[in-house]
């Protein structure tokens, strides 16, 4: 009697991008694949190893959609880790380099990640937190230069004992490929778990939007552990594109221009903070640098001002402007195109090619009429999976096939979108979102707050700026010293992007309330001003 062999057959048939880099390799093998400012690898060289690193992790004991955790500034390496992890079918969990102790010991012990691949300024701060992780002593990898620290195996050493054969899993691009933490409104950061699937959706529609060629050069500015540098850096690999990974600790204006006429950059994507820096280096500086090889520029992770979109128009002139709005848990939604950006100033444009039509409902759930204020939905390709061991908050975020990130807009009669606000609450500051919930609960621990509401205020350089309002205890007296004492007092609990930069006193029967006795920040933002009055 002959037995039935079952097939397992793969969900999605999709090729994720471990695929699309072992083809590159087989086609284009000379080409440049990833690039640092200190090195670079062709794409077979960066095939092998990417092959290296998921076997490595494998022998490791990593294995098939397990996770690992990555602590490091940019750098090109990051490229292998993507790739890597992609081909051996492991789970990636970028950490923000920005984040405190504490917040990088939640992250890690509640994703329950099995390894940490640590680049060297971090090594002090996980070996501070080591026995509260949940990795084994034998699974921590260094990223730098010199001996590795005692307890860790150095990056190069791993791929150099490892197989750089193609490993023997077959990857679903239904399979999990990362978990990115976001903030969460409840004080904890959110994992987004999404797919291969999804970021394959969101490739192909950049190189569809974007119009991506293979003579293109994209520079990734943004942190890696960021959804928008991982969004911009296959869609070029799958382009046969050279990527260029910014290496960075702290944003240097001059080195990046400097950079770009160096390499030859085509295109690069930043917030408008990193705008506003480099437009305001002297003219002679900026004239000094050629920087005409850029032929597109996007405005991401955060509102731009009319001018600012003016002034960069005036001084990248060879390039076209893009402005995208998106979440890590949907992609792109929208873009402003080129052309638009004179006509529609102050639109987050139409929507991304590919994607379904954007609702605006009210509280009710029925669409407004065009011109009306509403909740921003959205279906595209790109839509996360769940929020990792959060049922409640996964249903939450979704009204059938539809998403929300709680952001507040209406569309003109010509189908353009405007953001009239954000999430209720949220605080987007420099590109990072940040939730007043998180810092709050901070500064309530000093012993003179009684109680104290967190904004964001409009601010030229960061878009909107951290300030807390406080109410004293008795026997306090409200003077700058306290105010600069209790910036300090947050110093180490929270990440330094989520401090406040100024900190106002009132009195108890100043801050607005509910009948109910809650904080209405909304009211305290109309007083302090809001930014989407400064579009």
């Amino acid at each position: 009697m002959k037995v039935k062999r079952e097939i397992k057959m793969i969900k999605s048939k999709w090729m994720h991008a471990g695929t699309i880099l072992k083809m590159n390799a087989y086609n284009y093998p000379d080409k440049l694949g990833w690039q640092d400012k200190y090195r670079g690898y062709t794409f077979k060289e960066w095939n092998q190893r990417a092959c290296r690193l998921a076997n490595g992790l494998a022998d490791m004991g990593i294995g098939y959609q397990e996770r690992f955790a990555i602590l490091s500034y940019n750098r090109g390496e990051w490229m292998d880790i993507y790739a890597g992890s992609a081909k051996g079918g492991q789970i990636m969990v970028p950490l923000m380099f920005r984040l405190a102790e504490a917040e990088i010991e939640y992250v890690i012990s509640h994703s329950e990640c099995k390894a940490l691949v640590v680049e060297e300024p971090f090594v002090e701060i996980i070996n501070s937190i080591k026995n509260r992780l949940p990795i084994a002593i034998d699974a921590y990898i260094y990223l730098g230069t010199g001996t590795p620290p005692d307890g860790y195996v150095g990056f190069e050493e791993l791929l150099a004992k490892s197989s750089s054969d193609e490993p023997g899993v077959m990857v679903d691009s239904a399979d999990i490929w990362t978990i990115m933490y976001t903030s969460g409104t409840t004080g904890r950061p959110k994992g987004v778990v999404k797919s291969h699937e999804s970021y394959i959706a969101q490739y192909y529609m950049t190189i569809s939007n974007q119009n991506v060629l293979p003579s293109d050069k994209v520079a990734l500015v943004m942190p890696m552990c960021h959804v928008n540098s991982i969004y911009f850096s296959f869609p070029y690999t799958i382009q046969t594109a050279p990527v260029f990974v910014y290496n960075m600790i702290s944003f240097d204006p001059e080195d990046l221009l400097k950079t770009i006429e160096k390499y030859k950059i085509t295109f690069t994507s930043l917030v408008p903070t990193h705008y506003i820096t480099l437009l305001a280096l002297p003219d002679e500086v900026k004239k000094g640098i050629d920087v005409s090889s850029v032929r597109q520029l996007l405005i991401s992770s955060a509102p731009a001002r009319k001018d600012l979109k003016l002034a960069i128009m005036s001084y990248f002139k060879n390039a076209e402007l893009w402005e995208t709005y998106g979440t890590t848990e949907g992609g792109g939604v929208t873009q402003l195109r080129p052309e638009y950006q004179f006509e529609k100033l102050g639109s987050i444009g139409k929507e991304y090619f590919g994607i379904d039509r954007i609702k605006i409902l009210n509280e009710d759930g029925k669409p407004v009429p065009d011109g009306e204020v509403g909740e921003i939905f959205y279906r595209t390709p790109m839509m996360f999976k769940e929020y990792w061991k959060e049922p409640e908050k996964t249903k939450a975020a979704f009204r059938g096939e539809w998403s929300s990130a709680g952001d507040m807009g209406r569309r003109d009669r010509d189908g353009f979108y405007y953001l009239v606000d954000r999430k209720a609450n949220m605080i987007i500051t420099g590109g990072e979102n940040v939730y007043p919930s998180e810092v709050e609960n901070v500064i309530g621990g000093h012993k003179a707050v009684k109680d104290v509401c967190v904004i964001g205020v409009p601010d030229d350089k960061w878009g909107e700026a951290i300030k807390a309002v406080v109410i004293l205890n008795d026997g306090y007296k409200a003077d700058d010293g306290l105010a600069q004492e209790i910036r300090d007092f947050t110093n180490g609990k929270i990440a330094a992007y989520k401090r406040p930069k100024s900190v106002d006193f009132i009195k108890g029967e100043e801050m607005p309330r509910t009948g109910t006795g809650k904080i209405l920040h909304r009211v305290l933002r109309d007083r302090y001003g809001r930014w989407s009055d400064q579009q």
